[in-house]
């Protein structure tokens, strides 16, 4: 039966494993595997299969609709009227919010981390039918993210 874990890198990790071997669970027995975090270059537009969770057009869709609202409002005492004033403050705010979002929101070396950085370790556990609670125990003991069970 294997036992599956998901830990975040810290000492519980260590801690859980130390218990493991002195509850009789062989470290031969016991498989760790860190994952890599992957830093990846920021895209200023997603598709349509995939987005990073960060887009630079929401910016640009309120600067452009506030200064819109504002160009129309002022427009009435305008030369030009509401509606020119109106486009012209659309396009105005679409760049400006662009442009905030692109140089303000970036970090310094124009790249940006993954945002969800829960797990980084997994344990994978060989262990007999009889151990199978006892280590189950440990780790949810030890704060682990996710505990399952593989029966083969």
């Amino acid at each position: 039966m294997y036992i599956v874990a998901a830990f975040e890198h810290s000492t519980y990790l260590e801690l859980a494993l130390a218990e493991l071997e002195r509850k009789g669970i062989a470290r031969e027995k016991i498989l760790a595997v860190p994952l890599d975090q992957k830093l990846e270059e920021r895209k200023a537009l997603d598709s349509i299969h995939r987005s990073d969770g960060f887009s630079l057009l929401d910016g640009s869709a309120i600067m452009g609709t506030v200064f819109m609202l504002l160009g129309t409002i002022y427009g009435f005492v305008l030369k030009w009227g509401p509606v020119l004033w109106a486009l012209i403050g659309f396009f105005f705010g679409a760049f400006l919010g662009f442009a905030l979002d692109f140089f303000v929101g970036r970090n310094p070396r124009g790249k940006r981390k993954n945002k969800k950085r829960a797990t980084e370790v997994v344990l994978i556990i060989n262990c007999g039918a009889d151990k199978t609670e006892i280590a189950e125990s440990i780790l949810q003991k030890n704060f682990a993210i996710g505990v399952g069970r593989l029966v083969r």
